[in-house]
């Protein structure tokens, strides 16, 4: 059984965007996450009380539970602070982690970051990096969206990058037989109930589906 990764800027990035595929690949493989940040920038829409931190790490965990993933791995650092200063220190502890793991597989977002947050253009970056010097690693899968995702985003606080053509994607993984798992994988984080609502009202009226490009070492 070969192993995945996937590797995350925030709490909730994991179900929001690759919920279904990770629920899928869990089936036949061994998959594992990492966390870059605590996500503590996020707002506290739920009844939990506590440190902002703390509710999404547990979150973030029974979203993994739910997805069928065998361990998360935290790094624990500010949300909103990914930058180049961080850059080689962020990827030196991701390196460790998968040196014990050795994934053939790592997953991640696509270099615009999909959203364009900078959180995740800089774990897009750094997986890239890591990924062409780890030996082990075969595949590299930048989850992104399509241009039909791209028009039904009508409001954003920032720039949303454009989506991709379909003659641009490597791989479509259709996510109907796990749709109910990633729906729940997703309400695991209550704290971030406004945007799991949010995104839940713009996937209903699209594929069923998550998409990726692939980049293969030779």
């Amino acid at each position: 059984m070969s192993t995945v990764v996937g590797i995350f800027a925030h709490p909730d990035d994991e179900a929001f965007f690759t919920g279904g595929t990770i629920a899928t690949l869990a089936k036949d493989h061994d998959v594992y996450t990492i966390c870059i940040t605590n996500g503590d920038a996020g707002e506290n829409s739920s009844d939990k009380k506590g440190d902002i931190a703390d509710i999404r790490r547990e979150e973030l965990q029974e979203s993994g539970k739910t997805l069928g993933v065998r361990d998360t791995f935290f790094l624990g650092y500010k949300d909103g602070t990914l930058s180049n200063n961080l850059y080689h220190e962020i990827a030196e502890k991701i390196k460790k982690i998968l040196e014990k793991l050795e994934p053939e597989i790592l997953i991640t977002f696509e270099m615009r970051g999909i959203s364009g947050h900078l959180d995740h253009v800089a774990t897009s970056l750094i997986t890239t990096y890591v990924f062409n010097q780890a030996p082990f690693t075969k595949e590299l899968w930048y989850v992104l969206s399509t241009e039909q995702m791209r028009e039904s985003i009508k409001d954003y606080y920032i720039y949303w990058p454009p989506g991709y053509k379909k003659s641009e994607i490597s791989k479509v993984i259709d996510i109907k037989p796990v749709w109910e798992t990633k729906v729940a994988a997703m309400h695991k984080h209550e704290s971030q109930m406004h945007d799991v609502k949010k995104i839940l009202e713009r996937l209903e009226n699209l594929p069923k589906e998550e998409n990726f490009l692939i980049v293969k070492k030779k």
